[in-house]
């Protein structure tokens, strides 16, 4: 890879925005930066579509004035690198919504004396130095570091740059109970998962079933969310792994169970879901014993709390939770 260094000259920059951005006019990846990058250094996010658009007109790797010595252009390289690489991270913690018991870290770029640790009141509020309290609950990081800003442009800082931070999430709690081991109160920690507070309670019983049910209390109204989670554990569909969010009740089902009776090797009561067959039960029951007659399969089932018998069954014919089984001997 070629490096070529720019002529020296003097450039001053007004901002720390201006700054970084002119870094990565002289450090631009051709084909490398396709994204939104996040600039943990100023709180603010580029588009690669939108203000990094100038790069275009930029030849890779033409290094300015400050890439002088090749310590100097190591330090940034590595610096552009973990930003790019990190990009997930930091893109993540401005979703974080802000809350009563959060800890939150104020920086304001070029002004120390505003720097601030401070934790969310009860009613939602932070101090801070020059503008007293500011509502900051329900808030995103970055729309609590716009706020700011604006307040103090206000006619006390030109052009503030405002980073925030969360120092210590708050505790938040859901609840989860059913077929797992640990069953009870889960503390979340920041952006927490289904299957991160799951593993948090222990894991799942043997033998619990394919769905999650998760009850929510959104806008002051009661939503039902079901998960499968054979699909995200089996099939990978991280689409059910969502965030569980403060209140959330979880429950796991126990998993239908059937029986097998009969001429087979191994009669027993086996676990069976929506999509088991009788074949499939046979076969976990260990199959067929010399002496059994495939045609003549009968299901015992509870229909409206009345027993009902189906007599000689498709082998394909799907099994419901409580269903028997019965493989009859032939008399052939």
């Amino acid at each position: 890879m070629e490096v070529t260094a720019a002529s020296p000259k003097q450039t001053t920059f007004s901002t720390l925005e201006e700054e970084t951005i002119f870094f990565l006019k002289g450090f631009k990846l051709s084909g490398f930066i396709n994204q939104t990058l996040f600039l943990p250094a100023i709180g603010k996010t580029i588009d690669n579509n939108a203000s990094l658009q100038a790069m275009n007109t930029i030849k890779p790797l033409e290094i300015p004035f400050f890439f002088a010595t090749p310590v100097t252009l190591l330090s940034n390289v590595l610096f552009c690198l973990l930003a790019l690489f990190l990009l997930p991270t930091f893109t993540q913690a401005t979703d974080y919504i802000v809350g009563p018991g959060d800890v939150i870290k104020i920086t304001v770029y070029d002004h120390d004396d505003l720097k601030t640790t401070v934790r969310v009141t009860e009613n939602g509020y932070i101090v801070m130095p020059l503008l007293g309290q500011v509502k900051v609950e329900g808030m995103k990081t970055s729309d609590v570091s716009d706020q700011i800003s604006r307040l103090l442009a206000d006619g006390y800082i030109i052009n503030p740059q405002v980073n925030v931070f969360i120092e210590e999430f708050r505790s938040k709690k859901a609840v989860i109970l059913g077929h797992i081991n640990k069953p009870g109160i889960a503390e979340l920690r920041g952006s927490a998962t289904f299957l991160e507070i799951v593993s948090q309670a222990g894991g799942l019983k043997e033998g619990s079933g394919d769905t999650a049910t998760i009850k929510r209390v959104q806008d002051g109204k009661q939503e039902v969310i079901v998960l499968n989670i054979k699909s995200l554990v089996e099939g990978g569909n991280i689409s059910q792994n969502i965030i569980i969010q403060d209140g959330d009740t979880i429950y796991i089902a126990k998993g239908g169970t059937c029986y097998v009776t009969g001429e087979v090797n191994k009669p027993d009561a086996y676990p069976c879901d929506n999509a088991a067959t009788v074949l499939n039960l046979i076969a976990l029951a260990g199959g067929f014993t010399g002496k059994a007659s495939h045609s003549s399969v009968r299901i015992i089932r509870l229909i409206d709390d009345t027993k009902t018998i189906l007599k000689d069954v498709d082998l394909n014919t799907p099994v419901i939770a409580n269903d028997i089984i019965v493989i009859p001997e032939s008399f052939f």
